[in-house]
């Protein structure tokens, strides 16, 4: 795994956050090989909790949308200083086994799916306020961040 960074956060599964990495690698990229750049698979895995708010299920994940939100200003910093970025793709869209631990607990989606890591649940799925929030983040091609 190599030595942690004291000056990086790490998520629930020990894996270094760096928005800055991701926008030196980015110019870095582009200044050698001066081809447009996309960014995939990006994301964070971590434990969600569900919550029962007004008879409904809620889970309120703020720990992505900051992951998220820092990660897209980085981007927008690297195309400010002339990167070509043409797209940006986070990790799946809905909760999937995590191919890395084979853990259903390890959760990457903006949809929460009812499933823990024996295979037991409904399937039922849950909008995140992550959802809300890159949707808003999309429509507005990275203008709204809030």
């Amino acid at each position: 795994m190599g030595a942690r960074n004291e000056y990086l956060t790490y998520s629930d599964w020990g894996w270094a956050m760096d928005p800055m990495g991701l926008h030196w690698q980015l110019e870095v990229l582009y200044d050698r090989y001066q081809v447009p750049l996309m960014v995939v698979e990006n994301g964070l895995g971590a434990f969600d909790e569900v919550v029962e708010e007004a008879g409904e299920k809620r889970i309120h994940d703020p720990y992505r949308i900051d992951y998220l939100r820092q990660h897209v200003q980085a981007m927008e910093t690297a195309i400010a200083n002339g990167v070509d970025l043409w797209g940006y793709t986070p990790w799946g869209c809905v909760d999937l086994v995590s191919m890395g631990t084979g853990e259903m607990r390890k959760r990457y989606g903006f949809v929460y799916v009812d499933m823990d890591d024996e295979g037991k649940g409904t399937l039922d799925r849950y909008r995140k306020d992550s959802f809300w929030w890159y949707q808003r983040c999309i429509v507005s091609n990275g203008e709204d961040l809030v």
